[in-house]
């Protein structure tokens, strides 16, 4: 059956199968210069231009399948972006941490609290043309992968090897990969998979990781290295139409760590720099138009 889209205060609302769209039409939600979307349709049209819908127009033109155009500032059917943007109240924020603080403390529940917090925090997440993002996860995904960590570390913690304990950090690294992967999958829109992936590959993650940790000897270094490192990882998500692009700089980076730093030992004010770094690092964050592509993330 056919799932329907439409727009409503330049939001994409669905999608709706045909039957509950039909009633929306008959309420008069969906009237006739209201934009309307569904497989098969090139673009965004008004509802009274869909044959057999409300009346009048003719025939959609047919495209191969896919999700609905992206309704960008230029308008609907756009093939442009736009930066993200993170939204959450500092009460909210406040509290969930501390939950996931103390539930990271009993160390079992911590798969559990993780997709908890993980959920919430993405949910906070404005993406221009997906609406309501929402992680799709499930904790005991992650079961195996903690808790044949930790076993493995209290194991070489035993052995006293100092060889093992390096080794342990290169698991840690492929572990926190793995994790990237899993949660780029995991993303949706509006309850329906968005089929993203991260390519990157776990020897370019490891490299990444080393040069960063390496970066430190020099004191601001780290702050470019990470820049380069949030390039290359929104460059390895692949399955969208649009592009993803960091355009942070390691300068933007250098200040902004060393005024969080500073104000994180003053403990009260940590919400409000840890939104601000979202935030700053979402603005940074740009979804751009690929060669004329119609639909995609």
């Amino acid at each position: 059956m056919a799932s329907w889209f439409y727009a409503s205060e330049g939001k994409q609302q669905g999608p709706y199968p045909e039957a509950q769209f039909r009633d929306l039409v008959a309420q008069g939600v969906v009237r006739p210069d209201t934009l309307v979307w569904t497989e098969g349709m090139a673009g965004w049209q008004k509802a009274a231009e869909i044959p057999g819908l409300i009346g009048g127009g003719g025939a959609p033109p047919m495209v191969p399948a896919g999700g609905p155009p992206m309704m960008g500032a230029s308008g609907y059917g756009s093939a442009g972006g736009g930066s993200l943007s993170v939204d959450f109240g500092i009460l909210e924020f406040t509290w969930r941490s501390i939950v996931m603080l103390i539930g990271m403390c009993f160390i079992i529940p911590v798969p559990w609290v993780f997709v908890w917090y993980t959920k919430w925090i993405v949910s906070c997440v404005k993406v221009p043309g997906r609406p309501n993002l929402s992680f799709t996860g499930n904790a005991m995904t992650l079961v195996p992968w903690f808790f044949g960590f930790i076993v493995l570390a209290i194991a070489i913690g035993y052995s006293g090897v100092q060889l093992l304990g390096n080794l342990l950090f290169i698991v840690q690294l492929v572990l926190y990969w793995l994790l990237i992967k899993w949660m780029v999958a995991n993303l949706a829109s509006n309850g329906q998979s968005l089929a993203l992936s991260f390519t990157g590959s776990v020897w370019a993650y490891i490299g990444w990781n080393l040069l960063f940790a390496i970066s430190v000897i020099t004191i601001i270094g780290w702050a470019w290295v990470a820049a380069a490192q949030l390039r290359w990882m929104c460059r390895s998500i692949q399955g969208t139409r649009r592009e993803i692009v960091f355009q942070g700089s390691g300068l933007g980076i250098l200040w902004r760590g060393i005024v969080a730093a500073i104000l994180f030992s003053f403990i009260i004010p940590i919400p409000w720099v840890y939104r601000w770094i979202m935030n700053w690092t979402a603005s940074q964050t740009e979804l751009v138009g690929r060669g004329g592509a119609a639909h995609g993330f």
